[in-house]
């Protein structure tokens, strides 16, 4: 964890557009993988951090199959990190915090409930939207109950550091019982 957070620091300081940026890869019920592009909480000894709905794609998916990968790629500094892990569901309490911490735009779409169903025409999602931004300014402490934070519990860690002649450096953490096992890769 302490590497990650030295990468990820490295990575704001050298002035990487959105650090916290990382894809997270799903299985969908066919069992073919499927990614999107979300945004990094928080990480701690315990995880990695993200917020979803529990009733969108990725929610679903990961209610049938927990086990997904989340990968960091910073192009200007030529790393990646991949984590293969569980994610896990977090308290009712932490996915209320998490929702209320987002902007009454971003909380308002969400509670319109419709993520990656089919929308007919732009015209109904505005009509959705200004019905919910009505619901935010008045309840202010309205929380989707879909909400979820969620933390990836890591089982492996891959730090990938490119070079120019191609003789990349990777190196791979994985948990076996409660200890840590670390090997250097061929690139």
């Amino acid at each position: 964890m302490n590497f990650f957070l030295e990468w990820f620091h490295d990575a704001m300081k050298n002035g990487v557009h959105e650090p916290n940026s990382m894809t997270l890869s799903t299985i969908d019920p066919d069992g073919a993988p499927d990614a999107r592009v979300l945004i990094l909480k928080d990480v701690d000894d315990k995880g990695w951090y993200f917020a979803s709905s529990s009733e969108s794609n990725k929610g679903k998916q990961i209610d049938k199959n927990p086990g997904v990968a989340l990968t960091f790629y910073w192009s200007i500094m030529g790393r990646q990190v991949r984590i293969r892990g569980n994610a896990i569901q977090m308290e009712k309490e932490l996915s209320v915090k998490d929702f209320l911490n987002r902007g009454a735009v971003a909380r308002a779409i969400a509670l319109i409930g419709k993520q990656s169903t089919i929308l007919d025409k732009l015209q109904d999602f505005d009509e959705a939207l200004k019905q919910q931004m009505t619901r935010v300014r008045q309840t202010p402490d309205l929380a989707s109950t879909s909400w979820k934070l969620y933390r990836v519990e890591a089982k492996e860690v891959e730090f990938w550091q490119g070079n120019e002649d191609r003789k990349h450096i990777r190196l791979r953490y994985q948990l076996k019982g409660e200890e840590w096992i670390k090997n250097l890769l061929w690139a």
